[in-house]
């Protein structure tokens, strides 16, 4: 109040005071809604994120592994096809894996044994690492056969991640909040990449134009030896059938390459790069070093905000103040 003239009149705020004000309110209320759905989003979603991301840590080391390739000599086109024709003599197998770790090849299909690449002979030694990352694979791929839920916690996953991004910068504390939210905005890029190229393997995209067309009639040993012929089988990590057509997936030059086999020729196929992406194939150990680092942040951000929650429901409100008693009547 203040008197103009001899007139008491109101102070009034600016127009554009009371606009900053509204638009500070709605922000923060905005900011609220946002928060809670963010909260409750990957609440409800957080079993299967942390399956998902703890075996995708997992699969992070693999390329760095499998990239190395069997020590120079080990092996070559016509050991390996000779070992193939020895132990599979009636072409059952549907394809080969060359496991590294343990020098061992692995014949796919059922009843053929594992070949121990340093004796020539049949072994039935463990390869812990093998079946570590088999079980990663599997899981982080059907969840136990539930892929619905697999596509679904990774649509979860991006959309948690967009809610963040619309609440805004935050302000950066040195406390467990603070850290939450300056580890999601420093490696947001690789956070996004994760789930978005997941959601492209999921949903068939590759960028990458249609597969060759089929081409049977190829025994597993006749394509080692094709295959042999110009590129270097110490590398080679699968050899297989898949839609009809034999496909290799080689490391050269620290990326996994995808080629077809055929009678006639080894043709590489077109990169697909959500996979490349995903997989962390595209420079082995650098690809797989920063897949790892995005599979550890975000396992923090999953397990500080559980934290922050629990924190939050379990911290003592205080209690409100007893109503005074009412005096006794006279």
């Amino acid at each position: 109040m203040r008197l103009k003239g001899g007139v008491v009149t109101r102070a009034t705020t600016p127009r554009f005071a009371r606009g900053d004000s509204y638009r500070k309110t709605q922000t923060a209320m905005n900011n609220t809604t946002l928060l809670k759905l963010h909260r409750w989003v990957s609440l409800t979603f957080s079993l299967p994120l942390l399956l998902i991301i703890v075996t995708g840590m997992i699969l992070s080391v693999e390329p760095i592994i499998q990239g190395r390739g069997l020590p120079a000599g080990m092996v070559d086109a016509d050991r390996l096809a000779g070992l193939v024709q020895r132990y599979d003599p009636d072409n059952k197998a549907r394809g080969l894996r060359i496991s590294p770790t343990s020098a061992q090849i692995r014949l796919l299909g059922p009843a053929l044994p594992a070949i121990d690449l340093t004796t020539g002979e049949v072994t039935t030694a463990a390869d812990p690492i093998g079946d570590l990352m088999l079980w990663a694979r599997r899981t982080h791929e059907h969840l136990f056969g539930q892929d619905w839920l697999v596509t679904g916690s990774t649509i979860a996953m991006t959309i948690i991640m967009c809610i963040g991004v619309l609440m805004g910068l935050p302000r950066l504390r040195n406390n467990l909040s603070g850290w939450h939210k300056g580890a999601a905005w420093f490696t947001l890029p690789l956070l996004l990449l994760s789930p978005l190229s997941g959601l492209c393997l999921a949903f068939g995209l590759t960028f990458a134009g249609g597969p060759p067309p089929p081409a049977s009639g190829m025994t597993l040993t006749a394509a080692v030896r094709q295959l042999g012929a110009s590129h270097d089988v110490s590398h080679l990590s699968m050899l297989a059938n898949r839609g009809g057509r034999l496909m290799a997936r080689i490391y050269e030059d620290g990326e996994l390459r995808a080629y077809t086999v055929t009678k006639d020729s080894v043709a590489p196929m077109a990169r697909n790069w959500p996979r490349l992406l995903h997989e962390g194939n595209w420079l082995d150990w650098l690809s797989g070093s920063l897949n790892l680092i995005t599979s550890v942040v975000l396992f923090g951000l999953l397990g500080t905000g559980v934290v922050l929650w629990a924190r939050r429901k379990l911290r003592r409100r205080p209690q409100r103040p007893a109503p005074p008693e009412a005096a006794p009547a006279v």
